[in-house]
This record gives C-alpha cells, structure tokens and sequence, in this order.
C-alpha cells in the first residue's frame, strides 16, 4: 500500500487534473495486471468546498472497476474549510477523515490523497495541509503551474515542507492553460527551479483540451520520473 500525497503551491494550480493523469497512467498499464479481486487505487479529496473535483472523479472513472473514489467530507460555500464549515455550523473532523483515509490504505494498493489549496492554506483554525502533511507523515509532491509568478510560489512552498520536515518527493509542472502551451521555460524553468528548490522536477502535465483522451495521457505520464512518487513495483511501461 502507498499513499501520495497531490499538494500544489496554491487553489486552481492542477492538483486535480495530477490526479487524473496518475490515474488515467494506472488504469491504462496496472488494470491489465492480474489484481487478485483487490481494489486497486483510491481516490480520496482532503475535503470538499464547494463543487467540481469530485464530480469530475466520478464522471471519469465511476464505472471503472478497481477504482474507488472515497467520498470526502463536504462544504456548501467554495472556501478555506474553516470558513465554510463555520457557516454550516460545523466542525472539521480529523479523526473521521483519518479512518476513511486508513479504510482506503487497507483496501488499496495505491491511494492518491488530492489536497486543497497550497501547504499553507487551512484545514482547521489551527492546522495546514503542509501540518497534516507532517502529522500523517504523507510523501508529498507538488503541482506548480506553468505561469507568470510560479517560481515565487514554488520556493516558499518548498521553504515551508522543508520547515515541517515533509516527505517531498518532486514537483510537478502542469500546463493547465492554453496560454502556457510552448512557455515553459519562459515562465517555469526546470533548471533554474531545481536550482533553487533543489527538488527534482519529475515530469510535466502537457496542456490537455480532452481529458477523455486516456491513452495520450497515460502516455505522457509514463515518461515522467515515477520511480521519484511510486513504488517501483507499481511502475508499468
């Protein structure tokens, strides 16, 4: 069983669209393999603001055999969780979000925990996902954009997990808008932020108008450096 944790630098940043791709990669190369009846991956969102992650999961991959997606702990108003559960007059459970989450490593070869927001942003009043991160001791990549003031976002954040003696595997550069198609290295040099952040960068997320296109996809991914996020047994080419 291994458990990824999809951080990113910050909302609307791709962590999703990772989350998929990871996905897609499994279900093209590792459902081929003999699974013994076992269920294979888990899909599991920290918690849910709002809508659209979740039902871009279940749109995808609900008739799939062997891929669960958990269902997470939810929130009406598209917030910080605090905020919104403060509205609904609720209080965020980790407990409960830590026993779905245990549920899903016992059944699961593979768990992919999709965050919210960037390390920093809150969970509790009193925790960050960068905190949780820590606590639950999760290997940890993160999503990067490709775009204008990434390479910022990108040093703190990784100022930050180092702080908190996070598992951090990599980093993912995602080119989840069309204007980023061709500006990598204009705006999110490889290079320079392995230079800075001195973590590898395993792989880039092409900009992807049809996320219907599984193949093209899982494609991709297989030429990202997996053996950096996942156990080499779970590696297929």
């Amino acid at each position: 069983m291994t458990t990824l944790l999809i951080a990113g630098t910050d909302t609307d940043v791709g962590k999703t669209f990772v989350t998929i791709a990871l996905t897609v990669y499994w279900q093209k190369y590792r459902l081929n393999q003999d699974n013994n009846g076992e269920n294979l991956l888990s899909i599991f969102k920290l918690m849910q603001t709002g809508v659209g992650d979740v039902e871009l999961y279940q749109r995808l991959f609900a008739e799939v055999k062997d891929i669960e997606i958990v269902p997470p702990l939810r929130f009406k108003a598209p917030l910080a969780p605090p905020i919104a559960a403060a509205k609904e007059g609720k209080i965020i459970n980790l407990g409960e979000i830590w026993q779905k989450l245990s549920l899903a490593e016992q059944k699961s070869q593979l768990v992919l925990l999709e965050s919210l927001g960037g390390l920093g942003s809150p969970v509790t009043e009193e925790l960050t996902v960068g905190d949780i991160a820590a606590d639950w001791r999760l290997p940890t990549v993160l999503v990067v954009p490709v775009k204008l003031g990434a390479i910022a976002h990108t040093v703190a954040n990784v100022a930050l997990a180092r702080s908190l003696k996070l598992d951090l595997r990599g980093i993912i550069l995602n080119c989840s808008q069309l204007e980023a198609v061709g500006r990598t290295e204009d705006l999110t040099p490889i290079d320079l932020i392995q230079s800075l952040t001195n973590v590898p960068v395993i792989g880039t997320l092409p900009y992807a108008k049809d996320w219907d296109n599984s193949d093209r996809i899982a494609q991709k991914v297989a030429n990202w450096d997996l053996e950096l996020i996942l156990p080499k047994q779970e590696i297929y080419l």
